[in-house]
């Protein structure tokens, strides 16, 4: 199963908080983080994410980061 369809389906189950930009989920592959405000980024914006993650008690600072486009939104995962 492929990356983008794994975060589907993690995204349609409960999310493990919110914060003022993402909403979070743990996922097969890692932690997503799926955009939520109002404007959609220019670029990934991994610094807020790091940033609202530790409000949610998840230090991703030292994870490898990519990005995701699916039907929800843009997603930044966070992944060993």
């Amino acid at each position: 199963m492929a990356i983008r369809e794994l975060l589907e389906d993690a995204l349609k189950e409960p999310s493990i908080g919110n914060t003022p930009c993402f909403r979070w989920h743990a996922t097969p592959v890692g932690i997503a983080a799926l955009w939520c405000a109002e404007a959609p980024p220019g670029a990934p914006p991994y610094d807020e994410a790091l940033r609202e993650g530790l409000q949610v008690g998840l230090d991703l600072s030292r994870e490898e980061r990519e990005f995701h486009q699916v039907s929800s939104g843009l997603v930044l995962l966070f992944h060993s």
